[in-house]
């Protein structure tokens, strides 16, 4: 019912489309990449999304990533490395059937992170990108609420005990994502995230209790544009799986696309969405 609102609320989608190799928009030339989050899939995290951009006239494109043969129902659950090969795949579909020069590439938590990640580590694939959006990425790890804080009870031997467990329960990414994360020391070893020709907006949310603490999600280099729901619509309380649905996040999204930040729009109160 929100997405038949919406649409409604939007207009007929025009040049816009999903999944559709065959669209083509003249306002929005670079189609939009969706990346979801761990345990999520194309069809369910950032689908509301992806119809908000469809119905605003962008080309847009999402698949499941990490997701193991046999339950193919969850995904983000392989190694961070191995879904980021998976990713990096796609774009080069998407670039290759659509014929566009440039993609724009949007990701909710894992695959917030995967936006920092993949341009930096697939071979020739920043080269490809313009735009990117991070909402709520792990960038320098999560506690997951303090979680993971339980993993150091006996120092970093506990630490590497909990990452095996993670690795064996079939969710190396849960490891990759922790405090001191094989993925998260990789992501910061020094080197630039952002590369060259990118240009990076993060969003995250201060209440958002599973990137915890949540200025962890920034990224502080030059030219990156950080930002907090809240700093736009102060009475939003949206949480982590919140961001993924929520009316204020879209429309921060929707101007780093356009690049224009100062774009003013009505705020909607949110919903925690924990």
């Amino acid at each position: 019912m929100l997405l038949l609102g919406l649409l409604s609320l939007l207009g007929t989608v025009s040049a816009g489309a999903i999944n559709d190799f065959t669209c083509r928009s003249t306002t929005h030339p670079n189609p939009v990449v969706l990346l979801h989050g761990l345990g999520a899939t194309w069809y369910e995290d950032l689908n509301y999304l992806q119809a908000f951009l469809a119905a605003s006239d962008f080309c847009t494109f999402a698949s499941t990533y990490g997701a193991y043969d046999a339950f193919p129902f969850l995904g983000g659950l392989k190694p961070i490395n191995d879904s980021a090969a998976e990713i990096a795949s796609y774009i080069r579909t998407v670039a290759n059937e659509t014929g566009a020069s440039k993609i724009d590439l949007v990701g909710h938590s894992e695959g917030g992170f995967q936006t920092l990640y993949v341009p930096k580590f697939e071979a020739g694939i920043a080269d490809l990108l313009d735009t990117l959006v991070a909402i709520a990425p792990p960038t320098h790890g999560t506690t997951f609420a303090g979680l993971y804080d339980l993993a150091y009870v006996l120092g970093n031997v506990s630490r590497t005990l909990v990452g095996e467990a993670l690795d064996i329960l079939g969710c190396p990414a849960c490891n990759d994502l922790g405090p001191d994360g094989p993925a998260v020391l990789r992501l910061n070893d020094g080197d630039p995230i952002v590369q060259s020709g990118n240009r990076l907006t993060v969003i995250a949310s201060t209440d958002d209790e599973l990137v915890t603490p949540t200025q962890t999600a920034f990224v502080d280099e030059t030219g990156v544009r950080n930002e907090y729901v809240q700093a736009t619509c102060p009475l939003d309380p949206v949480g982590h799986i919140g961001e993924a649905y929520d009316l204020n996040v879209w429309n921060l999204v929707l101007n780093a696309l356009e690049d224009t930040p100062e774009r003013e729009f009505v705020c909607v109160l949110g919903s925690p969405g924990k």
